[in-house]
Formats: C-alpha cells, sequence, structure tokens
C-alpha cells in the first residue's frame, strides 16, 4: 500500500511533524511511505527577507510533488501551517490543481488525513484542520483524525498541540518553538493509525 505525506513548511516546523508521521506510517507492515512537498510560490527575495532559505535548507532534497501524483497514493496525509485559521496558499495551489482527479474520482476511496502547525496556542488548528477535511470530503476521500486512544492527546502537564482533527504543533509567533516531543509523539500515531487503517481497507 501507499501512503503519501505531502507538507508545505516554511521554517521547518510542519517539515519535522511529517518526519513523524512517515516514522508512524512506515512502522506498519506492508506500508510504502513517500514524502513529499508542495511548491513554493513566494519568490526568493521574498523568502530572503522572511529569513526563511536558511531553514528550507533542511528540506530542500525532498521531491516537490505534482497535483496528478496524488492519485497513485492508497493514502494521503497532508501537513500544512495556518494561515489566518486557514490552510497555507501554497497548500491551496496544489489542492486547486486536483480538478481533473475529482472529475476522475481518482481519489474517491482513498484514506485522507492532516496535521498543522499554528503560531500561538489558539492559532486556528482546528479551523486549519476541518477546513482542509472539507476539501478531501469534496474528492470522496475516507477521512482520518487521532482517536484519544493517543494517551498523549490528553497531556496536561505541558502546553501541547494535538486535536482529535490530527496532529499539530505551536511554533511561536518568531518560530523559535519546535515540535516538543509530545506533539511529535501524536504524529507518529496518526501516521501508524493511518496506516493501520489504510491496510485494512487495501488488504
Amino acid at each position: 500500500m501507499k501512503i503519501y505525506v505531502v507538507f508545505y513548511s516554511l521554517y521547518g516546523h510542519v517539515f519535522k511533524m511529517a518526519e513523524s508521521i512517515v516514522e508512524g506510517a512506515a512502522s506498519v507492515d506492508g506500508a510504502d511511505v513517500k514524502l513529499f512537498q508542495v511548491a513554493e510560490t513566494l519568490p526568493d527575495d521574498v523568502l530572503e527577507k522572511m529569513h526563511a532559505k536558511d531553514a528550507r535548507k533542511a528540506f530542500e532534497h525532498v521531491p516537490v510533488i505534482d497535483a496528478k501524483q496524488l492519485g497513485d497514493a492508497d493514502a494521503i496525509i497532508f501537513g500544512t501551517p495556518t494561515r489566518f485559521g486557514n490552510m497555507a496558499a501554497q497548500m491551496r495551489t496544489l489542492l486547486d490543481a486536483t480538478g481533473g482527479l475529482w472529475k476522475n474520482g481518482d481519489l474517491v476511496g482513498k484514506v485522507g488525513s492532516v496535521f498543522a502547525s499554528t503560531a500561538t496556542q489558539h492559532g486556528g488548528q482546528e479551523t486549519t484542520l476541518t477546513s482542509f477535511h472539507t476539501t478531501l470530503f469534496h474528492h470522496g476521500m475516507i477521512v482520518v483524525g487521532v482517536p484519544y486512544s493517543c494517551k498523549e492527546l490528553s497531556e496536561m502537564g505541558e502546553i501541547s498541540g494535538g486535536t482529535p482533527y490530527g496532529a499539530t504543533t505551536l511554533a511561536s509567533d518568531d518560530g523559535a518553538r519546535q515540535p516538543s516531543d509530545n506533539e511529535l509523539a501524536i504524529a507518529r500515531f496518526q501516521g501508524k493509525h493511518v496506516a493501520e487503517i489504510t491496510k485494512k481497507l487495501v488488504g
């Protein structure tokens, strides 16, 4: 079974979460997991002004996915930063290029899942995840979140991302905070959970 982890990351927070998603999915027998990033739409001079170019070197080796490739997967786990309570424009650009897949029903019955990051504790994680789900539903995908059998969702001893709609991380407004062990554990759980469900469906 083919599982694609497709992310957009500006400073690397979502990339680190994606690595844990991959780790979790790959732990399931029979899972062929591939990591992809979404094409950057910001020009180099803007990335330079945002001090993002150096951070992006950490994942420059990850191949950029074409929308047509999404139809090859049995499951797709998408990762995006939050922009004002919604997915990043770069991820939206990819999804807006899937009209052909939608017309042909290429994603119908396949598993879809989402993880995200925000700058602040109440920065729109859940709206980003659930609004992303809307697109997956339009494609006829089977949407999978993170059940409360993931014990890290109930962690109350620290500030942490993580929702039943998908794994999340908090980056802080200056990007200094990195994904915590608890957040990465939720991401690994999500990857494994998606792979296990996909295995049952694919057979």
